[in-house]
């Protein structure tokens, strides 16, 4: 089982900057994709960003220029510098680690409490 534990979330105004943080733990595969997701209220949970262990990085098209996904392999953290944030970046980031087969599929075996992004006017 695979804990995760993301921070970094906090109430933001329109056009400023946060940084999330997610460190994984426990039986962590070896060879593994590191990305996030987010769930506004009402909403699905839909795919934010994740980079391969190659270091190649995918990222939602609205968010795309605007966050940067990094990872620290010797810490098992995940990382997401989200500039320029809008209204509708407002949601709950959770982050996981897997398979890009499960990014795909949105099918993890379990998910960390997630951070609170709120973007005010």
């Amino acid at each position: 089982q695979v804990q995760l534990v993301e921070s970094g979330g906090g109430l933001v105004r329109a056009g400023g900057s946060l940084r999330l943080s997610c460190v994984a733990s426990g039986s962590i595969p070896s060879i593994n994709t590191m990305g996030w997701y987010r769930q506004a209220p009402g909403k699905q949970r839909e795919m934010v960003a994740y980079m391969l262990p190659s270091g190649h990085t995918n990222y939602k098209e609205s968010v795309n220029g605007r966050f940067t996904i990094t990872r620290d392999n010797a810490k098992d953290t995940v990382y997401l510098q989200m500039n320029s944030l809008k209204r509708e970046d407002t949601a709950v980031y959770y982050c996981n680690i897997g398979p890009i087969s499960a990014f795909f599929s949105t099918n993890f075996p379990s998910w960390g409490q997630g951070t609170q992004v709120t973007v005010s006017s």
